[in-house]
């Protein structure tokens, strides 16, 4: 388990020089944990998983708005790592967002420490390890994140609240899938599904009447999946810091990436249910199976699991689209979530991002508008905030699709802080895309089959659409989302689908001002490590 520790003077006087910033009113929480490698067995066969104190999954992190985390990470690996935190904005802080263009990596037998803040922020997302392909060895873990004291939330406190990190998982150790990757291949498809680090006999005990929260997200590499629980209906209630409307749902589709929160009843019979979770549009159907164990259980699960929903397409887009902002809920602050009218902001520039595959020197790669990223000698931001020349290029990539083939660059496009821009996802392959932005949450205006239009527009939910981090793309289709740029930083744009990722299916996004005012960024950490073209460079202090 993660170990709050305040023994540490290190640990300590990065949390004074943290607080110095954010004030000394927002709580603080210590942890410290040490990444090992460990022997797994999560599809029955051993496997070499990188485990989090001695945990896979790792532990979960439990706060609540605006605390303020002090994370020492050691790291035992015999490679550089890296944390990130799928969801938490790191508002004017993206020196600790923890993806290799903008932190250092941590080095064998070092350590690092985090300084995060859960800056207005409420909801349920995860943390991963973002270099190396590490994901597909563990080292992953739940973050959720509390209202304060007195801010209303718009259900009862359940009598439970569990994570559930679901997704696929390979028989492979992670550096033979690298291999092949790093050799110009393709992956295959997965060989199970894992449910909180278990192929099998994962178990939720339940109390029957009672009400139980699920915070569901999917850390696997490459499919979509669906949730569901034999015989009862589920809630929504959350979708990565944005209380929703409380629609029910009989089985729910988490795409990679996203991370929601529903309540179930445990209302039937006392007896054993199935849990099941399958993959979504692949050949053969991936499934796993635990157990809703009522405590009164008179017996074992009984017949099949049940059915995962049809494989067209249209199901699960109309659930996407019934996926809504409860208007009139608080968020992280007492007034409402619908009080920002993101409908009535006039656009200021549309950007229009379309993913490819190709090859390049014989070797397969993945683009956005063409460009397959590769990653720079230097961390991005510290090349900007350094003014280091030559480690990127400010618009190497367009905000248009070009149609050309895909090319390799350290792709940059830079954008002003405090305008209020659209994004379309454009997908014209065959296989259904999620695409996250780290920093931000976005409104998800609008999706549907096709090429976007101008004229698509007239379809858009401008009124409650859901607002999250991480949004998907049907095959052959488009997603558009609205944000307001008011997080300055280098801040990554990617797929969450694993291998596509790793080989160019990214950019930064570089949301500049030329203020040089606390209340638009923070300096660089005193304690932030230094490599590349950075290495001697000197830090301010906090």
């Amino acid at each position: 388990m993660a170990r709050k520790s305040a023994r540490s003077p290190l640990l300590l006087i990065a949390a004074v020089s943290l607080l110095a910033i954010v004030g000394a009113e927002s709580p603080y929480r210590f942890f410290d944990w040490n990444v090992t490698y460990g022997d797994i067995y999560p599809l029955g066969v051993r496997q070499r998983g990188i485990l989090i104190d001695g945990a896979f999954p790792g532990p979960d992190i439990h706060c609540v708005t605006n605390d303020n985390l002090i994370i020492n990470v050691h790291n035992s690996l015999d490679e550089p790592f890296l944390l990130s935190w799928n969801g938490m904005q790191q508002r004017r802080n993206s020196f600790v967002d923890g993806v290799y263009g903008t932190t250092c990596p941590i080095p064998p037998g070092k350590n690092y420490t985090y300084i995060l803040q859960a800056k207005d922020q409420i909801g349920s997302f995860y943390y991963f390890p973002s270099l190396n392909f590490h994901k597909a060895a563990g080292g992953f873990g739940g973050i959720r994140i509390l209202s304060r004291p007195g801010i209303p939330v718009p259900f009862a406190d359940p009598a439970g609240d569990y994570t559930i990190l679901i997704g696929d998982w390979y028989k492979s150790n992670h550096t033979d899938l690298r291999a092949q990757l790093d050799g110009g291949h393709k992956l295959p498809l997965a060989d199970g599904i894992l449910i909180n680090g278990r192929s099998s006999g994962y178990a939720l005990t339940v109390e029957q009447g009672k009400t139980y929260r699920l915070r569901i997200s999917n850390v696997g590499l490459q499919n979509s999946v669906n949730f569901r629980i034999q015989n009862h209906k589920m809630k929504l209630v959350e979708v990565e810091g944005t209380h929703t409307l409380q629609t029910t749902y009989s089985s729910l589709d988490v795409h990679l990436g996203q991370s929601y929160s529903v309540l179930f009843t445990a209302d039937q019979p006392g007896q054993d249910y199935y849990i099941v979770v399958s993959s979504r549009w692949t050949a053969p159907i991936l499934t796993t199976t635990g157990v809703l164990h009522y405590s009164n259980s008179a017996g074992p699960v009984s017949g099949p699991p049940p059915g995962g929903p049809t494989n067209q397409i249209d199901w699960s887009l109309n659930q996407a689209r019934s996926i809504r902002s409860n208007l009139t809920a608080s968020g992280p602050r007492p007034n409402p979530q619908g009080s920002y009218h993101y409908g009535m902001i006039n656009l200021t520039r549309t950007i229009v991002l379309a993913n490819s595959a190709g090859q390049v020197n014989g070797k397969q790669r993945y683009a956005v508008n063409s460009v397959s990223f590769v990653p720079a000698d230097t961390p991005l931001k510290l090349a900007d905030y350094f003014k280091i020349q030559g480690v990127f290029k400010e618009n190497s990539i367009s905000s248009n699709p070009s149609g050309g083939g895909v090319y390799l660059d350290t792709s940059v496009l830079t954008t002003a802080y405090r305008t209020f821009i659209e994004i379309v996802f454009q997908n014209d392959e065959d296989i259904v895309q999620s695409w996250h932005l780290d920093g931000y949450s976005f409104w998800v205006v609008g999706l549907d089959g096709g090429k976007w239009t101008t004229a698509s527009r007239n379809q858009y939910n401008l009124r409650d659409a859901v607002s999250r981090s991480t949004t998907h793309v049907y095959p052959n289709s488009w997603t558009a989302i609205y944000i307001a740029l008011d997080n300055v930083g280098m801040w990554n744009l990617r797929t969450e689908y694993w291998a596509r990722q790793y080989l160019g299916q990214q950019f930064y996004l570089r949301v500049f001002t030329t203020s040089t005012s606390l209340r638009d960024e923070y300096p660089i950490p005193k304690n932030a490590l230094l490599c590349g073209r950075a290495a001697g460079r000197r830090t301010r202090p906090m």
